[in-house]
């Protein structure tokens, strides 16, 4: 699969949706067949979001491209994903951030959890990513602040407790809004201890974020 592979993130460079050549080199080396159900492995390579299990997708190849983008990812950052899945998107970040760097990933389905931690320790991506069972609305401030925060799932607004975690001068990328007409993805800078900045990055499509600060279940 690894033709596929490369053919598919050339189409995402000649499509814009890759820039840098640390994101394609990424991408190359992430195996996303290994993140999927079995009966869906033969989607892999192709640019959509694909089912998981409980009402769960795995992102577009393109959005995992346009969230590592536009977070400005570098060696050594410390990361925390919101909405682990299976845990593709967390393995292409902690592919891109290196050995020197940590990606701490929540999710909030046990089965779901239990998967992408195999399919990570398989892939040799667990030895920087750690993922933890709980609601990522409330992220995870024992190991706050973050360089980076992004979440894989929208939310009515962007939790609050996210917003704390976030190192001053860090970026964080979520989606917002329930109704799939109307979802936007958000970026947020910190610039200091009370004042963020916001820019709109486009519509997207995402499952609803649940938990404490995020939709009713």
């Amino acid at each position: 699969m690894r033709k596929n592979r490369e053919q598919l993130v050339s189409n995402l460079s000649d499509r814009g949706y890759i820039n840098s050549e640390i994101v394609k080199d990424a991408m190359i080396k992430v195996p996303r067949e290994e993140f999927m159900t079995p009966e869906t492995k033969s989607y892999a390579y192709l640019d959509r979001p694909i089912p998981l299990k409980n009402g769960q997708t795995i992102s577009a190849p393109h959005m995992v491209a346009i969230i590592c983008e536009k977070l400005g990812l570098q060696k050594g950052m410390k990361v925390l994903e919101i909405g682990t899945g299976f845990g593709y998107n967390a393995a292409v970040v902690a592919e891109i951030i290196g050995p020197e760097g940590h990606v701490y990933t929540i999710e909030r389905i046990e089965t779901l959890k239990n998967t992408a931690e195999q399919n990570l320790n398989r892939t040799g991506y667990s030895k920087n990513v750690t993922v933890i069972l709980g609601d990522g609305t409330n992220g995870y401030n024992e190991q706050a602040p973050y360089d980076r925060i992004y979440a894989t799932a929208s939310a009515p607004k962007i939790p609050e407790p996210l917003k704390k975690q976030l190192k001053i001068g860090g970026r964080l990328i979520t989606p917002i809004g329930r109704d799939t007409s109307v979802q936007e993805l958000l970026c947020l800078t910190r610039i200091n201890e009370n004042e963020y900045k916001s820019h709109n990055l486009g519509g997207v499509v995402f499952v609803p974020m649940i938990g404490e600060h995020g939709w009713p279940e």
